[in-house]
């Protein structure tokens, strides 16, 4: 699952006994070498639909970490990119990645909490790639109104979401282990370090965007597969800014 220059075990050890922004901090130099950072097997069918939805002025990547979904928004915004995180570490490592653009869009990284935002409604375009499981459920209504007063009038929110896991399957029984030790760490080891992979539920999620001011819309990406009833693999969230 990791390259030879990516985290030891001790490492991640370390990591999963820390709070979410120390535990960051510490695997930021080694992020891009795990299997954490959201592949290009996603990141260019997203971009694509990006591109037909677009085009974007100012764009906000949403726990934003090393930058991955920063590369997307630099290929659709023309003016500004902003990434936003609560790790330093990450921030850090992103912009030594990616440099000193000199040409547009404005590139920026700011150190905030997605639940208290810095910004007014200053942006065309919100992503987030897999940071959804750091916020517990009865966080997702602040999130979402946080996300909703940073975007213009007709602003969009959009994010992929993985179909679940067939019950039964591999991946079920593993992620639901996972969330499972998870819930044991935190119950035993305080700062918690909140990673559920289970409880992102798009009818849930679909529910909250509208209660924020959304209306939301659902877009296949075929590039991604189908599962065996034939229905998407992955969907993208498009979730526009009501005035």
């Amino acid at each position: 699952m990791f390259a030879p220059q990516g985290p030891t075990l001790r490492e991640l050890a370390v990591q999963a006994l820390s709070s979410v922004e120390r535990g960051y901090d510490l695997l930021a130099p080694k992020f891009d070498r795990t299997p954490f950072r959201t592949p290009q097997a996603v990141l260019a069918p997203v971009t694509r639909a990006l591109r037909a939805l677009g085009p974007f002025d100012s764009g906000l990547d949403l726990c934003c970490g090393t930058g991955a979904g920063m590369d997307v928004l630099r290929q659709v915004c023309r003016e500004r990119v902003t990434g936003v995180d609560l790790s330093a570490g990450m921030l850090a490592a992103g912009r030594e990645r990616t440099g000193t653009a000199t040409t547009a869009p404005r590139v920026e990284w700011v150190r905030a909490d997605a639940l208290a935002l810095p910004f007014g409604p200053d942006f065309d375009l919100a992503v987030s790639f897999g940071a959804f499981g750091h916020f517990l459920p009865r966080e997702r209504p602040q999130l979402f109104a946080q996300v909703h007063s940073v975007l213009r009038p007709g602003g969009r929110f959009v994010f992929p979401i993985v179909a679940p896991a067939r019950p039964g399957s591999r991946a079920y029984w593993t992620l639901l282990a996972f969330d499972a030790a998870m819930r044991v760490r935190n119950a035993l080891w305080h700062p918690s370090f909140v990673m559920y992979y289970r409880t992102f539920r798009l009818t849930e999620v679909r529910a909250e965007l509208a209660r924020a001011g959304f209306t939301v819309e659902l877009h296949a990406l075929p590039e991604l597969g189908r599962r065996p009833d034939g229905s998407p693999r992955c969907r993208l969230v498009v979730a526009t800014r009501t005035p």
